[in-house]
């Protein structure tokens, strides 16, 4: 893979032996800055495992500075909810109208938020949905009757994340053009949020590597006794 000078400059003035704590590690990512704004992510590596129902570790948390980027929100409801979704911002509200356009290919939309009672409807598209991390869910909040909360947080920069087959969770925490201090409190809410959501039945280590990197940017390894 081609890696242009400014990555590999910054590569080589990282001390992979080192775990940074959070701010110096945002510090040295911000001198990757390019003509785009890249996002900047958290990627933690658990000791647990996820073939076990009760060690997968999933959450949601509003980042207090948003993530940077406009979320489309799509919510599947009908009646009175239709007008207080558009009301608190969604960009799209319906029912079985939008399954079709979605079966024909549309997925102009970032989030997707539904009242209990359209789960049956949404089931026809939960192939295309579910693969991109987009498929309500309870315990991910987006199944639910408050639909103009929901759709506001999703707004002001709430996320979700999942533990995936190798243990990892992956979640962006805003822009490379946010403030140091933006960041490094965006990363640590999720941060946070992941520690929270420590399974009981998991032993040992639980957070085994922690790493803070840029769409263009070499990863940096985090010391999580620092992150506070």
């Amino acid at each position: 893979m081609f890696r242009g000078k400014k990555y590999k400059k910054i590569a080589e003035s990282i001390d992979r032996a080192k775990a940074y704590g959070l701010k110096e590690a945002i510090e040295i990512l911000k001198k990757s800055e390019l003509k785009f704004d890249q996002t900047v992510e958290v990627h933690f590596n658990l000791g647990v495992d996820p073939k076990h129902s009760d060690q997968v570790v999933r959450g949601t948390v509003v980042l207090p500075h948003g993530t940077g980027r406009q979320v489309r929100v799509l919510v599947f409801c009908k009646d009175n909810n239709l007008e207080v979704a558009k009301n608190a911002g969604a960009d799209y509200a319906g029912g079985a109208d939008l399954v079709q356009k979605i079966q024909e290919g549309w997925l102009d939309f970032d989030a997707v938020v539904a009242t209990p009672d359209m789960m049956p409807v949404i089931s026809k598209v939960a192939r295309v949905l579910g693969p991109r991390g987009m498929m309500p869910s309870p315990k991910a909040g987006t199944v639910t009757v408050n639909v103009a909360q929901t759709v506001k947080e999703l707004k002001a920069g709430k996320i979700s994340y999942r533990v995936d087959k190798g243990a990892n969770v992956h979640a962006p925490v805003g822009k490379l053009s946010f403030t140091v201090d933006q960041l490094a409190e965006n990363a640590q809410s999720v941060i946070d949020s992941v520690v929270k959501n420590k399974p009981q039945s998991s032993k040992g280590t639980y957070i085994k590597s922690l790493t803070l990197t840029a769409t263009m940017a070499p990863g940096i390894k985090l010391d999580m006794a620092l992150t506070r």
